[in-house]
Order: C-alpha cells, then sequence, then structure tokens
C-alpha cells in the first residue's frame, strides 16, 4: 500500500510540473455569520482551499513514570490546488493531503517525528465529508461513534493508535466559529476546537509497545484565505486548563516580528466539573463546563522570555513566554527545547511545537498543559 500512494505522490508531483495553464479558481470565502452545524462541520469543505485536523496532547505510561509524560501530534492537511477541475481522471490532482506526526519524549530528549503525503485518490488518500474521516495510506483519524475519534499513525521508529474522547461541547473560536487572523476581514478561518479529550490507548517505541493514558487537544480550520501578505507566520497554544477549562491563543507576526494580529478564547474551569474521569470509562454525560470568553487583539500580549537555536537549520525560536490575556498574565513554559519539526519533504515547512506548560506568572503554580506551536521564523509561511 506505501508503494502504491508513494507512485500517487511521484505522479502528482509530475502532474503539476508539466500541468498548463488553467482558468483562476474561485475559492469561496470564509463568512461572517455562518453556522457551524455537527457532526456535519467536523467533516470536509473541499470547495474551500485548505483545512486541517489536528490533535495534540499529553500521554502518561505507567511503566515509564519516572521519565515524566510524552507529548504527541498529529496533523493532516487537505489542499485544493486549484489544477485538473476539469479532468474526470479520478488521478487530476484536484485535492493534495498531507500528514505530520510527532512524538516528543522530553526523558530522552528526543522527538521522533514522520510525513506523508499524496494526492486524494480512491481509498488510497480521502478527506470525507459530513464527518471526521481522513486516510494517508496507514495513516487516520475518524469518528467511530458516541464522540469517540480514533487516529493511527505508523513512522519509521514510533507508532500510535490512539482513542480521543470527548468530554466537552465544541468550543467555537472567534465569532462563533469566524476567526479573523489578520487586519483584512478576508483573512479568516473558521475554527473550533475539542478540549479535555481523554485519551487511551497504545504507543510503539522502537518495537516495544506501551499503554498509555492521558488528555489532548483537537482543532479543525479550513479557509481560502489564511494568511495575509504581511503576516511571516503565527504563534499558537493550546492548554487544557486544570479544572476542565480551556484557552487558545494565538499572534499572527509582521515581517519585523511584531504583532499584526492577536486572540484567544477562554473556557473558565468549572468547580462542578470535579476531577477527569478515567478515560476508560465513558459516559452519556458532559461535564459542566465553563462560561466561555473571547478576547480580541488588544486583550491578548505575548512577550519572549527565551529563545532555543536550532542546531541543524540555525534558526531561532522563542521557546519561552509571559503571555497576557484580558487582566490574567500567564507564563509558557516547555517540556523540551529540540521541538523542532522539518516538514520540507511534504508542506515544505519548519516550524517548532511541541509540549508545554502553563504557569500563572506570579506564583509559578501549574495551571494547564498543552502545546505551543511557531511558524515563519525560519522565512514567511507560504500557504
Amino acid at each position: 500500500m506505501r508503494a502504491a500512494v508513494g507512485l500517487c505522490v511521484l505522479a502528482l508531483w509530475c502532474a503539476l510540473a508539466v500541468a498548463p495553464l488553467e482558468a483562476q479558481v474561485v475559492y469561496p470565502p470564509v463568512q461572517r455569520g455562518t453556522e457551524l452545524v455537527f457532526p456535519r462541520d467536523e467533516g470536509s469543505h473541499p470547495a474551500f482551499k485548505l483545512e486541517w485536523w489536528y490533535v495534540t496532547g499529553w500521554l502518561d505510561d505507567a511503566a515509564k513514570a519516572s521519565s515524566g509524560p510524552r507529548g504527541f501530534q498529529v496533523t493532516f492537511f487537505r489542499v485544493r490546488t486549484g489544477l485538473g477541475e476539469d479532468n474526470p481522471s479520478a488521478f487530476a490532482p484536484r485535492q493534495v493531503l498531507f500528514a505530520h506526526a510527532a512524538l516528543a519524549d522530553p526523558g530522552e530528549r528526543r522527538l521522533r517525528h514522520a510525513q506523508r503525503s499524496a494526492r486524494a485518490v480512491f481509498d488510497l488518500a480521502y478527506a470525507r465529508e459530513g464527518a471526521v474521516d481522513v486516510r494517508l495510506d496507514d495513516w487516520t483519524i475518524r469518528d467511530v461513534g458516541d464522540g469517540r475519534y480514533r487516529t493511527v499513525v505508523r513512522g519509521d521508529d514510533f507508532q500510535f493508535d490512539l482513542m480521543l474522547q470527548s468530554t466537552q461541547p465544541p468550543m467555537l473560536q472567534g465569532e462563533r466559529g469566524f476567526s479573523r487572523k489578520g487586519p483584512d476581514p478576508r483573512a479568516a478561518s473558521h475554527y473550533y476546537s475539542l478540549p479535555q479529550l481523554e485519551v487511551s490507548g497504545e504507543i510503539e517505541v522502537d518495537g516495544t509497545t506501551r499503554t498509555v493514558t492521558g488528555q489532548a487537544w483537537f482543532d479543525h480550520e479550513w479557509s481560502s484565505d489564511y494568511v495575509d501578505e504581511r503576516a511571516l507566520g503565527w504563534d499558537w497554544l493550546g492548554i487544557n486548563l486544570h479544572g476542565r477549562g480551556a484557552l487558545m491563543a494565538f499572534q499572527m507576526r509582521d515581517k519585523q516580528g511584531g504583532a499584526r494580529w492577536a486572540s484567544a478564547t477562554l473556557r473558565a474551569p468549572s468547580p462542578e466539573a470535579g476531577p477527569s474521569p478515567d478515560p476508560s470509562q465513558s459516559s452519556a454525560v458532559e461535564p459542566a463546563t465553563g462560561a466561555v470568553q473571547t478576547f480580541e487583539r488588544e486583550d491578548v500580549t505575548w512577550t519572549v522570555l527565551d529563545t532555543w537555536r536550532s542546531p541543524r537549520t540555525g534558526i531561532e525560536y522563542p521557546v519561552r513566554w509571559r503571555l497576557r490575556v484580558g487582566a490574567t498574565t500567564y507564563r509558557v513554559e516547555p517540556l523540551m527545547l529540540d521541538a523542532e519539526l522539518d516538514s520540507r519533504e511534504s508542506t515544505g515547512v519548519l516550524y517548532w511545537e511541541g509540549p508545554v506548560r502553563l504557569l500563572d506568572d506570579a506564583s509559578g503554580d501549574e495551571l494547564g498543559r498543552g502545546f505551543l506551536e511557531l511558524t515563519g521564523y525560519g522565512g514567511k509561511l507560504d500557504l
């Protein structure tokens, strides 16, 4: 199967290299006021130019408790290329899929990662409409019912097969799912998150299989004009707060490194929710969630506290931050410094992405755990 997908990838790049110029494709804009409907909008939106399904989380392994938790991420991208729109062939490269995955082990100070890419073709690579169901060769993420999602990834030196149990309703980002990314309202995405996912399953590292549990965060975005021409890249944070709250914050940076745009969404911790349930015990009753508050650019400030320079690429990433959201100031601390991902073989992007702890800036108390993503530090991000 991998060989078949590999041939599809080779054929795709050949087609892109020799494809004649075609009429310009008109992609639908992201519209303010569009109501997101679930589970329909969890599936693919193939008319839009760009879409991704993105899961990050922390994993605990009882057999390896002394070395601490691991972080994991898997992202599936769908791109409408604008090529072959009128070509009836199933091999026309109308839709292309990419995927990245990583397993971060702070105890070993090692980041394992892998990537895939292929055109959407037959049952080898696809992103279905109507519900989460994305496949790229032997990598998958899909809705398996009862608020559960299963993701399977197989890299050269790691694998994981994880069940993600939803415990809360979707958290709509921005204006009820309309998330602006810059001063021009056309630079926007439809965006929602599923925080506080309970994780169970298995990972395999260097031939050893381990049973794991943990918490995860699921993002889904689709857009036709995500980054405006004056933006260089972004910094993004998704945190599962203790007490079942959630915090998402991002800033779009301009070419001088300043904040071109910023936003945040806070789902307040709920005192009625109590401790996290055993992930092996599913429940039809959703725990209570706190009120959701959205913060605009003037209420969100990112301040660099420390940087790390990659020994491989020489790129310097700001890995420690002071983050102000409204009247609250946090500190963002990475679990490991070397979390640079090189995806130049698929999406062509170098970026930093790793597990972080969110601390109260004054007391240093841990408030939550999640992931930090840093893009555009090796040059302008071109989506």
